[in-house]
């Protein structure tokens, strides 16, 4: 009786078992059937017959069942080994659920429960045929490879890291971080060498700060400045700290109003001081704030300076008409160039046609007056338009910071789209020369002096996100004077920054034109690329390059890439389904690139996270209530999902390529890290960058630090002692790479994500070398959140 009933237990365990195969096989083969029919592989059907068979034979107790499962594992792991050849992020989805699903067969209390329960599968046998499908796999991945576009990161060809020449960059003042970027140029190079590759392993918190912010982000690269630090928090409030302590020596509340905006965001303060550097104000903080104020503070103090604008403000909103809060904010530091404060400002993305302008405009540092203005709607008027008149409404704008030559006497703004990002029908000429464009103003009339547009009618959102970077590097003709502008695309552009001339060759190459919508007349029938330099955007995408956690969220993804329109890079939004690569987070995002000035080497931290768009005609998005945020309502904006694009025929539908676990559909890695050689062009190492610590299925942590690439937001610092340093990853992580080699040598886990570009410099107290950092997490990633600025250094007599 006993046996009976174990035999009982048995027999329900196995048919359960037996219901679980037929429901997969059932979804793979309906799935796999709708995948072939749209040009798809035929695996997933075939698979599914085969998972379905196998289900019906358990539930009769047939051991066949058992060996046509087995069968089936052997023939995927030959179908994955010749699709995805040994990469084994591709191979998990395709491998790992099958054979963990198959281990139930293997387990003799179940077994047992089989009629004619026999050996036929031995060891031995089972051996055999796993290595016989390996070697099949291996075999037609050889011989028989499928299409595989060659990634454009490898274009130029591979190189060593050059020797180092120990001349630091022009504008750098050893000790301090006067600027954005350290110098005006946005280098992010230290010529700081105490902490090296050799000690950095012994580097430990020296002190934390908290900014007592709510659930903003803070991405604040602090200046420092003799014995002081300077930072912001995402609510524009501005403290100033001891560089050796971190203790508060005052505080600044900005009083913004968290309900006028869609975003809180503060990357940084400027730094000023006055040509007489004496009386109250002698050295002054510069802010902007995300509600369109420009603020001017004593450095010693923090009490506004009262002979700058009005009691020490000046507001951004004016000459910009009728500006609904939460519709012009600016989020970058301003850039200080010959006693001038130079701004662009964010707009609210893709909520109407008519927006506030892209205009850029300088103020004088000391009084707070405007001093020039560059409406490019009306490139004569300098001043702020008369009354009744504005500045150019939906103009490209510059929301990413800026960088200057004072040697040139230029400011170099990186503009964006104008809005709406998705239809251009109705723009006008001058949008149409300074969308995407990198502009050379001069700074002391605003005049343009050259521009270069990096896409042209851009329908992608493909806004120039990074501050441009100066670097001077020799050539056989020479020392030239470089500038790189880092874009969404993924290419870098590198151009003489007297002219504008490109220094690495660049091609305009025919780019698709089918799949918009009929107003769109004006779509470029080339787009620029860099070709004498690696891009970063990523491969084409293939079928076979779409992944998933199992074979049914990857069989998904394969339906919905085969559903959409792909035609590579710059594929045309429109009324179906498209893939964007890479999608609005980059490729390089605002965390820009880092440059060790001495190796002539470029760090550069990349994503790869393709978007789904879809155009939506008006009467559909009026139904989906897609609408323009209204005065005190900017939390009902929809960042990166949903644009109502009003005043244009068609709203937005758009957002990560994800599966319905919320991961990328595209096989890992998302981030990485490399350095390019400046001088031949060449790649000379690149890394996966970022664990998936932080990240997992519906955003539920996995706690497993597994080698995925992660998008990063932020950037480097690097030091002439051959070190940078980088935060940027999802994964709540610091770290110190050796720059010539990508070699990881130190990591210190952060108490939030590090989406920030960290800074470095010395204390004049101590003689310590330190590395700060904000770390308060992703805004749009569910990370661990907090509102703090962490320093590291060495002990104590250590580094001397």
């Amino acid at each position: 009786m006993s046996d009976n009933i174990h035999m009982g237990i048995r027999v329900l365990v196995l048919r359960a078992y037996a219901l679980l195969l037929l429901v997969v096989g059932i979804a793979l083969a309906g799935g796999g059937g709708y995948l072939l029919s749209l040009g798809g592989s035929p695996y997933y059907i075939l698979a599914g017959i085969a998972v379905l068979l196998s289900g019906i034979l358990l539930w009769r107790r047939r051991a066949e069942g058992a060996a046509l499962y087995g069968l089936m594992l052997l023939t995927t792991l030959a179908w994955a080994l010749w699709e995805a050849g040994y990469d084994g992020w591709a191979l998990m989805p395709r491998v790992l659920a099958p054979a963990v699903l198959g281990l139930v067969l293997v387990v003799p209390w179940i077994r047992s429960a089989l009629i004619r329960h026999s050996a036929a599968w031995s060891g031995a046998r089972l051996i055999g045929a796993v290595v016989f499908a390996i070697a099949a796999g291996v075999a037609l991945h050889t011989f028989i490879p499928p299409y595989a576009p060659i990634d454009p990161l490898y274009q130029t060809g591979m190189t060593t890291a050059p020797t180092p020449n120990a001349a630091p960059q022009a504008g750098v003042v050893d000790g301090d971080w006067r600027n954005y970027g350290n110098d005006p140029g946005g280098s992010r190079f230290s010529s700081l060498a105490q902490i090296t590759p050799e000690n950095v392993a012994q580097l430990e918190p020296a002190w934390s700060y908290r900014m007592n912010a709510d659930a903003s982000v803070i991405e604040t690269t602090p200046l420092k400045i003799d014995r002081t630090l300077y930072v912001c928090s995402a609510k524009n409030d501005v403290a100033a700290l001891d560089a050796e302590t971190g203790r508060q020596i005052w505080r600044f509340d900005a009083g913004v109003d968290v309900t006028t905006v869609p975003l809180f965001n503060c990357r940084g303060v400027a730094y000023y001081r006055t040509p007489d550097a004496t009386g109250p104000c002698a050295e002054r903080i510069i802010t902007n704030t995300v509600d369109a104020r420009l603020i001017a503070l004593d450095a010693h103090d923090g009490t506004p300076c009262r002979n700058f604008g009005i009691n020490g403000q000046v507001s951004l909103t004016t000459g910009m008409g009728d500006v609904t809060p939460g519709y012009y904010y600016p989020t970058s530091a301003p850039t200080v160039v010959q006693g001038k404060i130079v701004i662009g400002g964010s707009v609210a993305d893709d909520q109407y046609w008519g927006e506030p302008s892209g205009v850029i405009r300088a103020f004088d540092a000391v009084t707070g007056k405007l001093v020039w203005a560059w409406d490019m709607g009306h490139p004569d008027r300098a001043t702020e338009p008369a009354a009744g008149e504005t500045y150019t409404p939906s103009t490209p704008n510059a929301w990413a910071p800026m960088s200057a030559d004072e040697t040139l006497g230029l400011v170099y703004v990186p503009l964006g789209n104008p809005t709406p990002d998705y239809f251009g029908a109705q723009r006008r000429p001058f949008d149409e020369q300074y969308n995407d464009a990198v502009v050379a103003l001069d700074a002391t009339t605003g005049k343009p002096r050259w521009s270069f547009q990096t896409a042209h009618h851009d329908l992608w959102d493909y806004d120039n996100p990074a501050q441009p970077t100066l670097v001077d590097y020799p050539t056989a003709n020479g020392v030239v004077h470089a500038l790189l502008q880092p874009t969404k695309r993924g290419e870098l552009f590198v151009l003489d920054r007297a002219t504008g001339v490109p220094l690495s060759p660049v091609e305009e190459r025919p780019a698709p034109q089918t799949g918009s919508v009929p107003e769109e007349q004006r779509i470029s029938p080339t787009q620029p690329f860099a070709v004498g330099i690696p891009s970063f955007r990523g491969a084409d995408l293939v079928e076979g390059d779409m992944w998933g956690i199992t074979p049914l969220d990857q069989l998904w993804c394969r339906v919905k890439f085969r559903e959409a329109r792909y035609d590579g890079p710059l594929t045309l939004p429109g009324l179906t389904p498209s893939i964007a690569t890479p999608g609005y987070l980059g490729g390089m995002e605002w965390g820009g690139v880092a440059i060790d000035t001495g190796r002539h080497m470029v760090i550069v931290n990349s994503n790869l996270v393709p978007n789904y768009p879809r155009l939506v005609p008006r009467a559909e998005a009026e139904k989906l209530g897609l609408k323009p945020f209204t005065a005190g309502h900017a939390s009902e904006m929809s960042l990166g999902m949903k644009y109502p694009q009003e005043g244009t025929p068609y709203g937005m539908l758009t957002g990560p390529f994800f599966s319905p676990f919320k991961i990328p559909c595209n096989h890992p890695p998302y981030g990485r890290l490399s350095a390019v050689d400046l001088t031949t062009g060449k790649l000379i190492w690149t890394r996966v960058f970022g664990t998936s610590q932080e990240l997992g299925p519906m955003g539920i942590r996995s706690h497993l630090p597994l080698p995925i690439g992660t998008p990063s937001r932020g950037g480097a610092v690097v030091t002439q002692s051959g070190l940078f340093f980088i935060g940027a990853s999802t994964d709540r992580s610091l770290r110190a790479y050796e720059t010539a080699t990508g070699k990881l040598l130190w990591q210190a886990s952060l108490p939030g994500g590090g989406s920030a570009t960290p800074m470095t410099y010395v204390s004049p107290d101590s003689g310590r070398q330190f590395v700060v950092i904000a770390a308060s997490g992703f805004d749009s990633v569910h990370v661990t959140k907090g509102d703090y600025i962490v320093a590291y250094a060495l002990p104590r007599n250590e580094g001397k």
